[in-house]
């Protein structure tokens, strides 16, 4: 197991120049790059886990959904960049967000605007998820100033496309990929299909080389507060040598820690620091990620 999960990501300071892969002659300035640690780095060596602190966008707003139910939403203010630097004054180097609308395939450019400002005010790499469909959208996400992007539906359904994706886009593409039961969810959480979530991550990395992580959610823990699904994960981590990025029920310290002696690579976190079940600079300082 050890052997088979690789390295985990890192970033590069965020007032770095860098290269967008879609037009190398472009220079982007004050987009942070995240790339993967050499191949050669084995989980033995890891000794931090990357925390992820999440902020999900409905209407332009932060909201938490239970179990991925949008009748079942949080409303936790008005404008996200507050929480955006909040979690960085906290410690936080780097942000998750989630496109709920364009994840359910309502106005894809509804959150835009807020995700352009989080990017701004923090300067720290954003990694970000929901209805990244096409090429055209990855392009005009990319060009926000996102740090990376998580292609979920559209990785199962058109694995083809998003593997040439992952190598047009090196390091960049994150698969997200989401299991209810066991089995890939897709459409914002609405669908549930006959494809076991192990199996799609198997044939994906057949595909290509250039995943630059999966980020695994058990929906059923998602917003529950019960403690992520660690037998789902130790499979899935088994299965794979993609870095995984733990997701959903993370929800105490003790959850941090056991992920932590998993040699889980990241993990994300939401609901909890939301409530303030735990505090994200004591998560952080658990995960050895300061």
């Amino acid at each position: 197991m050890h052997n088979r999960l690789c390295s985990v990501l890192v970033s590069l300071p965020a007032c770095a120049v860098s290269l967008q892969p879609a037009d190398a002659d472009r220079l982007v300035v004050g987009v942070s790059p995240y790339v993967p640690l050499k191949p050669s780095l084995t989980r033995e060596s890891h000794i931090t886990m990357e925390i992820w602190p999440a902020i999900d966008l409905r209407h332009g707003k932060p909201v938490r959904l239970r179990q991925g139910d949008y009748d079942r939403k949080t409303v936790f203010g008005d404008d996200p960049v507050e929480f955006a630097v909040q979690w960085q004054q906290a410690g936080a180097k780097r942000l998750h967000l989630v496109d709920l609308d364009a994840a359910r395939g309502d106005d894809p450019t509804a959150n835009r605007d807020a995700v352009a400002r989080i990017v701004a005010a923090t300067g720290l790499p954003c990694q970000m998820g929901g209805g990244v469909r096409d090429q055209a959208a990855i392009e005009a996400l990319l060009d926000l100033g996102l740090a990376r992007l998580v292609v979920g539906s559209a990785a199962l359904k058109q694995p083809e496309w998003f593997a040439s994706m992952c190598d047009a886009f090196p390091g960049k593409l994150a698969a997200g990929i989401d299991a209810r039961d066991g089995m890939v969810a897709t459409d914002g959480w609405l669908e549930t299909s006959s494809t076991p979530a192990i199996e799609l991550a198997q044939d994906l990395r057949e595909r290509t080389a250039n995943i630059a992580a999966i980020i695994y959610t058990d929906i059923a823990r998602d917003g529950m507060m019960s403690g992520p699904n660690f037998d789902g994960l130790r499979d899935m981590a088994e299965a794979t040598d993609i870095p995984l990025v733990a997701s959903g029920g993370v929800t105490t310290y003790d959850d941090v820690r056991k992920l932590v002696e998993m040699n889980m690579p990241a993990a994300i976190v939401g609901r909890s620091i939301y409530d303030g079940v735990m505090q994200l600079e004591q998560v952080i300082q658990i995960a050895g990620d300061t």
